[in-house]
């Protein structure tokens, strides 16, 4: 069941990931690649927060985690994608591009990972606050 869900997951998160190719590609046409820093962004933030928050709610079933962190968010971010632009843009001589998108890659996706599992660190805090008023 759960390579099931895993699958449905990595479809779901291919099918955005394309979605955000096109959507990107409608107002951005220089060469760097904003697409893939876009999705890869995203979806350190969404790992950490979902890590972090959904991930530890009491009774969240962990084959959806599975489903969620590995499969949608999984095939959603792309580092092939993200190594083999970096080679086309040094190809092309666009060594200060190159530079700049390696680094705003792994600088902006520690920045946006933490972000996102300080927001649901915070978040589960109050979660399991106001579920212990209730108990």
């Amino acid at each position: 069941m759960i390579y099931l869900l895993v699958g449905l997951g990595g479809i779901a998160g291919a099918c955005l990931r394309y979605s955000v190719g096109l959507w990107t590609s409608s107002f951005w046409t220089g060469s760097f690649p904003t697409a893939t820093l876009l999705a890869n962004l995203a979806g350190s933030f969404l790992l950490g927060w979902l890590t972090e928050y959904v991930f530890k709610i009491k009774g969240f079933p962990p084959h959806f985690a599975a489903a969620i962190g590995t499969g949608l968010i999984g095939s959603f971010t792309t580092f092939s994608t993200f190594s083999f632009e970096n080679i086309q843009l040094m190809i092309a001589d666009k060594w200060e591009t190159a530079i700049m998108y390696t680094l705003s890659s792994l600088i902006g996706g520690y920045l946006f990972v933490s972000s996102g599992y300080h927001l649901g660190r915070k978040m589960l805090s109050q979660h399991n606050a106001r579920t212990a008023e209730h108990e």
